[in-house]
Order: structure tokens, then C-alpha cells, then sequence
């Protein structure tokens, strides 16, 4: 066997392993493969050749590794088959906005707040707990103004800003609810602000924004809440109302 012959069989070599890596990584959403029938007599999860990787870590410079280790989300009795055929879409069985389904679905990031890179501190904090961050002087100010949502009721009072002390930029609005003490965030991008500070959010209703996820602090936010806040109110574009769930036409 002479030179050119042999590096054509290792390149045949490199490419099958290649394709079975690739085939492999593949694997990491949506395996082991499992009926979407619970009666279905066949429920043993299907790997198929290669078999599902292991778990991969990312190593992050605030997050502990095991925090990164997550099994799917379970969800059982949140949603049912549209048809009794395999492979049937998937409607949710009750609040699809609460309970994280399709356009309102969230990652499963760890219960910890993000911080930033120079004193890891956390980095998203209302105003209120930053010292020396503020509005610039030709922008509106909504604290203290009304919020109006989709319905057009005012759904609550803007009580205060967060910003992102690394960013330097506004992610959420924090807004008291009417009638009641509770206080929610509203992310900055879903809502819009007139020159007089009020508030728009037209992707949820006033007791949708009442009824939206709150977080364990008061001046502070995990990545888990961060992901869980930005899906409900990105996911009430679509269930806010049964009109823009259906077709246009």
C-alpha cells in the first residue's frame, strides 16, 4: 500500500467517526426517544446506535457546575395531544403562560443571580440598590406612573427600574399591582414608554401582569427567574387572548 492510498483510508476513517460524533451530539434534545402514547405498550426510551451523550457541563465563571447537570422539565397533565395519531402537536390543558408551555416555554437555568465580572455583585438590581446609576435627564420617567395593558386597564403603578450594571442599560420595569401589594417585573423590551412616563404593555392583561411569576428577592433576580419572567410576558403575544392564537384569516 503506498502513501496516497493510505491517507485515503484514514481519511475514510476520520470521516465515519466524524459523522458518528456528529450523529451522537445530535442526540442532546429530544432523546431518549419515547412514545407520546402513555398507553402505548412500548415504553422503553430509544436510543438508537450511537447512544444519547452524557450530560455536558459548562464551566461558568458564577455558576457551579453540578447547578448545570438538568433533567427536561416533566409535563405531565400541562398539556395533551391535539389528535390521536403519533406525532400530533401538543396543546397546553390549561394556563400555557403559568405553566411554560410552547411560546411561553423557559430554559432551566440555575437559581442564582447572575453578577458582574469586577466586585460579583449581582448585576440586574433596581435603581433603588445602585448607587450612581440614573435616568438620563431628557428621558421619561415612568416610577410613579400608571401602566396599561392589553385590555386597557391600568394594570399597576411603575414603582422602579432595574438596570444591568454591566450592560448600562434598563431590563425591567417593576411594577405594583392595583389593588394589591404585590410587585412584578416587567421586561423593558415588551413594554413602551410615552413622553409623559406611561407605561404600555400589550403582550398581557391586567390580570394576566397581576398573575405574572414573582421573584424569592426584592432587589435581586436569578437567571432562572430572568428566563421565567421574559417567557411569560414574550408568551402572552401568542395565549393572551384566543384571537392570536388562531389563524389571521
Amino acid at each position: 500500500m503506498d502513501l496516497a492510498a493510505g491517507l485515503l483510508y484514514a481519511f475514510f476513517a476520520f470521516f465515519f467517526i466524524l459523522v458518528l460524533w456528529l450523529h451522537r451530539e445530535g442526540k442532546r434534545e429530544g432523546y431518549p426517544l419515547i412514545s407520546d402514547r402513555p398507553s402505548h405498550p412500548l415504553r422503553v426510551p430509544i436510543e438508537g446506535f450511537p447512544g444519547v451523550p452524557p450530560l455536558k457541563v459548562f464551566k461558568l465563571k458564577h455558576v457551579d457546575p453540578h447547578l448545570l447537570t438538568r433533567q427536561e422539565r416533566d409535563l405531565t397533565g400541562l398539556v395533551e395531544s391535539a389528535d390521536r395519531f403519533g406525532g400530533s402537536p401538543w396543546v397546553p390543558t390549561g394556563d400555557a403562560m403559568r405553566d411554560g408551555i410552547g411560546p411561553a416555554a423557559y430554559a432551566e437555568r440555575a437559581d442564582v443571580p447572575d453578577l458582574t465580572f469586577d466586585d460579583e455583585s449581582p448585576k440586574i438590581v433596581p435603581l433603588r440598590a445602585a448607587p450612581g446609576y440614573t435616568i438620563g435627564e431628557t428621558d421619561p420617567d415612568p416610577r410613579g406612573k400608571p401602566v396599561i395593558t392589553l385590555d386597557g386597564r391600568i394594570a399597576g403603578v411603575a414603582v422602579d427600574l432595574w438596570v444591568d450594571k454591566s450592560e448600562l442599560i434598563l431590563r425591567y420595569i417593576e411594577v405594583e399591582v392595583a389593588g394589591s401589594a404585590r410587585r412584578v417585573l416587567v421586561p423593558m423590551f415588551l413594554a413602551t414608554i410615552n413622553s409623559a412616563g406611561t407605561v404600555r404593555v400589550i403582550s398581557v392583561t391586567a390580570a394576566q401582569l397581576a398573575a405574572a411569576p414573582a421573584i424569592a428577592m426584592p432587589e435581586q433576580i436569578t437567571l432562572l427567574e430572568e428566563d421565567k419572567v421574559a417567557a411569560y410576558f414574550g408568551g402572552g403575544h401568542f395565549y393572551a387572548t384566543p384571537e392570536r392564537s388562531e389563524a389571521l384569516v
